[in-house]
């Protein structure tokens, strides 16, 4: 948005350096204030679902208190981070025996609209009853997935219903360990849900209607949400399901195997696939693993996968995804339930580890620029510098601290994982135009959002 405003206003200044002096002053001002802000962050990891803050920039430390919290809205259960467009912020939540998809003002956390719907989700092993899924959000249309596998589409502007269907119920699909969670995609118009029903393991709808086009394969639905990779110049996803990863092409819902990726038992796959040129790499726990493929397409459009390499001592991610930085991936190995995750860096070629941080925890990840926020589940925020060198911490907060307590060394912060579970900020954060939105979870059915001034 702010190179089309650039494109607009550099000229007009160029005409009026003399004669209007105090509009160059303006103009300049604009300028430079669109662009400090950035983007929007219209879904699940950001406009390109890599985790990487387009145009975004950070500051270069933060007071010892933190950034600057502009302000907190009270939410319901879930654990559904939230969606960025213009003024707009997107929350979905359950409050009592509804879904609540609610748009609040970007710059004082009012709300502006709520869509409701029924909530069906009556809970699996985590107490949470949902909703798990980021909204979507498509030109002036919000798509949400609810944790009973049942998708609602609203109006951005005004939030008038548009559609809804009952996926996971009309069409036999299992709720899974914890509810749907495999945040939909829009591709053009059509939309494309890992649903796991047989004979309908993957679902595409018409985004204006909400009517079902096809139903394609069987495989089982993941937690891991799916891309797009261009494949002679067209759109295509990539799903990461239960124990496959495949390649769909949404038009025809005609769908070609990847690898394999995932173990049957007590395991899911959560963590997304990210795709850096032709390489795909993919990530998982529970004695998954990590692996790095190579793409490469026929003349008759069939791909290839050529596995790179493949272990399960690498980078192995429980649910957060890693990010990618001039070769290198950054992100947590090992789990929540289990000991303490370690943040790590990996030569992305190699599958090396270049350095790690124990006792870090497990943390989701944004990249802006050249430097990394990482958002631990037990509340920690924490600004890093992306090099492969050496861990360089640079600010870090403890947003759970109890209230009045002293501020602890951001050093001491980095490794202070405590597991706290029920209490936390496990919900996806979201990064736009120098605001970070972060959202808590609990054992309670009240959560919240804050959003944080992050940016220089």
């Amino acid at each position: 948005m702010h190179r089309a405003l650039t494109t607009i206003l550099q000229p007009l200044a160029s005409l009026c350096t003399d004669k209007f002096p105090r509009l160059v002053v303006l103009l300049a001002a604009l300028l430079s204030a669109e662009i400090a802000q950035g983007g929007d962050w219209p879904g699940i990891l950001g406009p390109n679902r890599d985790g990487v803050g387009v145009d975004e920039k950070l500051a270069d430390r933060w007071p010892a208190a933190g950034p600057k919290a502009r302000w907190t809205k009270p939410l319901g259960s879930g654990y559904a981070g939230v969606s960025v467009q213009a003024n707009r912020v997107i929350a979905f939540h359950r409050v009592e025996g509804v879904e609540r998809i609610e748009a609040l003002d970007f710059a004082t956390g009012n709300s502006l609209w709520k869509a409701d719907f029924e909530a069906n989700y009556r809970g699996g092993i985590d107490s949470d009853l949902g909703p798990r899924c980021v909204p979507v959000i498509s030109g002036n249309m919000v798509v949400a997935l609810g944790a009973a596998g049942d998708l609602y589409a609203v109006s951005l502007d005004t939030g008038k219903k548009l559609w809804s269907q009952s996926l996971f119920a009309d069409l036999g699909a299992d709720e899974g360990y914890f509810g749907a969670g495999s945040t939909p995609i829009v591709v053009g118009d059509t939309v494309l849900v890992n649903v796991g029903a047989r004979n309908a393991g993957i679902v595409g709808l018409e985004l204006k209607t909400g009517v079902i086009r096809y139903k394609t394969s069987s495989f089982e639905a993941s937690y891991a949400s799916p891309i797009t990779w261009q494949v002679q110049q067209k759109p295509q996803v990539i799903f990461v399901t239960r124990l496959d990863t495949v390649l769909v092409d949404p038009a025809s819902g005609k769908y070609q195997n990847i690898t394999e990726f995932g173990r049957s038992g007590p395991t899911v796959n959560a963590a997304m696939p990210l795709v850096i040129k032709d390489q795909l790499f993919l990530t998982a726990s529970y004695g998954i693993g990590a692996k790095l493929l190579k793409l490469s397409v026929t003349s008759s459009g069939a791909v290839e996968a050529k596995p790179l390499w493949e272990a399960d001592d690498v980078l192995s991610s429980q649910y957060a995804t890693p990010v990618h930085f001039d070769g290198f991936l950054y992100g947590t190995h090992g789990r929540e339930d289990g000991a303490a995750g370690e943040l790590r860096c990996v030569d992305l070629a190699t599958g090396k580890v270049r350095w790690k941080q124990a006792n870090f925890g497990i943390a989701h990840v944004i990249r802006a620029d050249d430097k990394l926020l990482f958002l631990t589940a037990d509340g920690r925020l924490l600004l890093v510098q992306a090099t492969p060198e050496k861990f360089t911490l640079l600010s870090a907060v403890d947003l759970l601290a109890p209230k009045g307590s002293p501020p602890a060394e951001p050093q001491e912060i980095a490794v202070m994982a405590s597991g706290r579970a029920t209490e936390g900020t496990r919900p996806l954060p979201a990064l736009a135009r120098g605001t970070l939105f972060i959202r808590t979870h609990s054992s309670r059915p009240q959560t919240s959002l804050s959003a944080y001034e992050v940016a220089p």
